[in-house]
């Protein structure tokens, strides 16, 4: 199996495995997946990254998380504290589980919202933090050479990055979590259309993944 970048991951007993990368961008890849699948993780799970996902969410953080699908991500954060969540996913078969899910573990606070992150339901500066696991890379999957990009992917990377910015607040931070390395990424995240300074970490044993920490309002001129 291969994941949204093409790199080999693990496959699991019960993968939904689409005919070719680019049903990723197929909604209904995603709705007859979410159907029977009930959780898994692209690129790790939260236990992985929480030591940097805690240096920059805290407790009274209003957090939005974009393409939830059936991760527990959510779970991990309202676990550590972080109660103040809004989850969102384009499929309405991911949704309906998702809430089903959270309200039998008694998780009720969270908000669960069928949305498309490439036009967000939510006002301006609405949240402290946005955060996303794979969601981005999905929007890579037909890119072409990765070093000059389709231009129909880099229409959908900046319409995502643009609707982020606009509903973080002053200095609110934006974290990705992904395979792509930072020689592909940060021609979109350094747009000089965004405020937001750029960082990085990385975790995994054996094959590295990409945690990236941007800040709106502090980008250096």
């Amino acid at each position: 199996m291969e994941n949204l970048s093409g790199n080999p991951v693990e496959s699991h007993k019960g993968d939904v495995l689409p005919a070719s990368a680019s049903a990723y961008l197929d909604p209904h890849y995603w709705d007859d997946r979410f159907s029977h699948e009930e959780h898994y993780e692209w690129f790790k799970d939260y236990s992985h990254f929480r030591h940097l996902i805690l240096d920059h969410i805290n407790p009274a953080s209003s957090v939005l998380e974009l393409g939830c699908g059936n991760s527990q991500l959510c779970e991990g954060l309202y676990g550590d504290g972080i109660t103040e969540l809004t989850c969102i996913d384009l499929s309405p078969v991911a949704v309906e589980k998702m809430k089903q899910r959270l309200i039998s573990k008694g998780y009720k606070d969270i908000q669960v919202l069928e949305a498309d992150m490439l036009d967000l339901p939510f006002a301006n500066g609405s949240f402290d933090v946005v955060i996303e696991k794979g969601t981005m890379d999905v929007l890579f999957v037909d890119s072409g050479d990765p070093w000059n990009p389709r231009v129909e992917t880099v229409d959908r990377v900046m319409s995502m990055l643009r609707q982020i910015h606009r509903v973080l607040k002053t200095h609110g931070t934006f974290i990705s979590i992904t395979f792509g390395q930072p020689h592909f990424r940060r021609p979109f995240f350094s747009n000089s259309e965004f405020t937001w300074s750029t960082e990085w970490r990385t975790f995994g044993d054996g094959f590295h993944y990409f945690f990236y920490i941007l800040k709106k309002d502090v980008r250096e001129c």
